[in-house]
């Protein structure tokens, strides 16, 4: 598998050799995360195939992107594999794969 990398206002904020690849979208584990960036948001969203959503802001050089990364903490049947797995709105952050 190809080594995946997030990056947000050129501080990289994930990194791994192993996620999940969901409509187009590289998951990254949560072991891949620089977990003290990511701050926990009240926004949620709903997605009839893999359920509800929770965000993240993720803060680097002292600049806030709100919403910038979103997970799934009880995807429904068929999503499992990407319980907890973190993936990022490609407007707001770089995803490289290779």
């Amino acid at each position: 598998m190809p080594h995946a990398t997030a990056t947000v206002n050129g501080i990289t904020v994930a990194e791994t050799d192993s996620y999940e690849v969901v409509d187009g979208n590289i998951y990254f584990p949560p072991s891949a995360i620089n977990k003290s960036a990511f701050t926990p948001t009240s926004t949620k969203t709903h997605c009839p195939y893999k359920g509800d959503a929770s965000y993240y802001t993720v803060t680097t050089n002292k600049t806030e992107v709100k919403d910038a990364a979103w997970y799934y903490p009880e995807p429904m049947k068929g999503y499992e594999k990407i319980r907890d797995y973190v993936a990022f709105y490609k407007t707001k952050a770089e995803i490289e794969s290779s």
